[in-house]
């Protein structure tokens, strides 16, 4: 045993020294561990606009005190400018710099506004070009372009049609951006509901999927597939369904032969499991 134990020791090089090795994994690991790191803020490049300069949301606690104070907890709350001249810019990130606001003590709108205004004018008297008031989802594409592609898909919510706004899912305003209050299912359920009750139960027998959010079988900005489902036909279901092939070539779902009820189309629409959020009769989810 000792000989054993003095060759793996004799491995290393002549010369070599272990703890080079050592130093050089813990370095490696250390900068692992920065690089991962996390910050609570994030930085945007705030649009410049002739005739305004950005004022801080400080300034916006004169008038605004009750949307303020909520706001503290936004996450909005977090985006601010960086460098020199770096200030809170949360409020003013969507509505634009807000000088001329602040100044005129509201008569004139900010920039971006979501409702008509006295256009701005200069020292001389002339009017500024401004913006005409802006729809939310507007406002939202201009840092959120992946949620306005997916907008564009063929089935989406109703926002591009003006139907819907963000904000009557998202409260840029207080709290979490998602009014369910953002990762609790539960209230992630709860705000879907209000406008899907059919969907809320309860049921006797219920679909354990629902559990862990809609958003799990659903996209609720847009889908190339029907009902802004992730995924088509029973491939969705197959997420969660493990699919047992026997020697013989039976497929088995759940100890059941779906050999042939798999090609009968959706598992929803071929007359097995067509209350797919629960049922209060049936265990198999059929009716």
């Amino acid at each position: 045993m000792r000989k054993r134990i003095w060759k793996k020791v004799s491995a290393w090089p002549a010369g070599g020294k272990p703890w080079l090795a050592l130093a050089g994994a813990l370095a490696i690991l250390l900068l692992a561990v920065i690089s991962c790191s996390t910050v609570n803020r994030a930085v945007v490049q705030l649009p410049h606009y002739p005739g305004a300069t950005y004022i801080g949301s400080d300034q916006c606690d004169m008038c605004h005190d009750d949307i303020y104070k909520d706001f503290a907890t936004a996450d909005h709350a977090r985006l601010m400018a960086r460098g020199t001249n770096a200030l809170d810019a949360g409020c003013e990130s969507c509505h634009g710099p807000c000088s001329t606001h602040a100044e005129s003590g509201g008569d004139t709108k900010p920039p971006y506004t979501f409702t008509s205004g006295r256009a701005e004018t200069s020292s001389y008297g002339a009017h500024l070009a401004v913006e005409p008031a802006r729809s939310e989802e507007t406002v939202c594409y201009t840092c959120h372009a992946d949620v306005r592609g997916q907008f564009n898909l063929p089935n989406h919510h109703p926002v591009p049609e003006g139907r819907m706004t963000c904000t009557d899912c998202h409260d840029p305003h207080k709290g979490s951006i998602f009014k369910g209050g953002g990762t609790s299912i539960l209230s992630e359920n709860e705000m879907c509901l209000r406008c899907h009750p059919a969907q809320q139960g309860p049921f006797i027998f219920e679909h354990e999927a629902i559990r862990e959010g809609c958003t799990t079988c659903h996209n609720p900005h847009g889908s190339v597939n029907p009902k802004l489902l992730v995924n088509r036909n029973s491939n969705l279901c197959l997420k969660c369904h493990f699919v047992q092939q026997t020697s013989s070539g039976q497929l088995l779902i759940g100890g059941s032969d779906h050999t042939y009820r798999l090609q009968q189309g959706t598992c929803w629409t071929a007359g097995c499991h067509e209350a797919v959020h629960g049922s209060r009769v049936n265990p198999a989810l059929q009716f």
